[in-house]
This record gives structure tokens, C-alpha cells and sequence, in this order.
């Protein structure tokens, strides 16, 4: 793989890669950091990438691997926030907007509660709007694994909610 294949196979999928980074390591400096990292380590066996059917997938496996590795050394776990939700308030008055971001802010809560794995394939899916195969070559679990946590986790937030509705009342 030359320069040029490089910079339109492999280049495009940095803002998801960023994302992620950013998703599990809640810093933007480490998440740069990181992002450094996939791509050096892409470059160096770039020999190598032509036997992967997804290279985006491959750099996203990277990605994750790194980010659990920096967690790791961290001597802690960081709970990650949901990034990147933005309400669109132009159309909603200032109380709406209010119960919106409100509303954000609970599933944002219950998504930190969530098991690390089921966290990574809500953001993957929900977030990042990745495919079943696609999780599964990031996160090597089985699809009907990602199937279950995903409705694991959805469930678990959805209930989650709910119950902090019902106590509000």
C-alpha cells in the first residue's frame, strides 16, 4: 500500500477513530494521542492491511485495544460519557429545551452505569451507526452476543429512565 491508497483507504474513518478514542478515554489530548498511535501502527504494516476485508474495522479493533490499554494503565476506570449529543434548539421553547437537556443528562448517567462492553456496542451502534459485522470485527464478539448486550443495554437505560421518571413524579 502506497501513500495515496493509505490517505483514501485508511485517512477517512479518522473522525470515527477520534470519536472513539475520545468516547472511552473522556480526555482529548490521550484521544490524539491515540489516534497517533492507530495511524503509526497502521502505517508500519501497511503491507499487512490488504487481508483485512474492513480496514476501518482493523483500525477501530486498534483503537479500542489502545484506549482499554491507556485505561488500564490509568490504575482506575474512568466512566464514559455519551459525546457529541447536541439538542436542536431552535425549534423548542426554553422549557422544552430544558426537559430535553435534562432528559440527556439521565441517559447520559445511565449509560455510564452500564458494563464496559455493553457501553462500547451502544456507542458503536447507536452512536456511530456501525453494522452488526462491523461491531463484531471492533469488539470480537459474536453477533447474536452484540445482539443481546445491545438490547441488554437499551433496556437497561429505557428502564433506567423510566424509574427516575416515576420517582420525579
Amino acid at each position: 500500500m502506497d501513500l495515496q491508497e493509505f490517505k483514501t483507504k485508511v485517512l477517512p474513518a479518522k473522525q470515527k477513530l477520534y470519536r472513539m478514542a475520545l468516547f472511552l478515554l473522556q480526555n482529548k489530548e490521550e484521544a490524539e494521542d491515540i489516534l497517533q498511535d492507530v495511524f503509526l501502527k497502521l502505517w508500519s504494516n501497511k503491507h499487512k492491511l490488504h487481508a483485512y476485508a474492513s480496514i476501518e474495522a482493523f483500525a477501530m479493533s486498534i483503537t479500542k485495544n489502545l484506549c482499554l490499554d491507556k485505561l488500564k494503565s490509568r490504575k482506575h476506570k474512568h466512566m464514559v460519557d455519551v459525546v457529541g449529543m447536541e439538542l436542536d434548539s431552535a425549534e423548542a421553547n426554553p422549557y422544552q429545551r430544558y426537559e430535553l437537556t435534562d432528559q440527556v443528562n439521565k441517559v447520559q448517567e445511565l449509560v455510564k452505569l452500564l458494563p464496559e462492553q455493553q457501553r462500547l456496542i451502544l456507542h458503536l451502534r447507536d452512536v456511530e451507526g456501525y453494522g452488526y459485522e462491523e461491531i463484531e470485527q471492533v469488539t470480537g464478539v459474536k453477533v447474536n452476543a452484540i445482539r443481546v448486550a445491545l438490547s441488554r443495554a437499551r433496556k437497561s437505560v429505557r428502564d433506567g429512565l423510566l424509574k427516575m421518571e416515576n420517582y420525579a413524579v
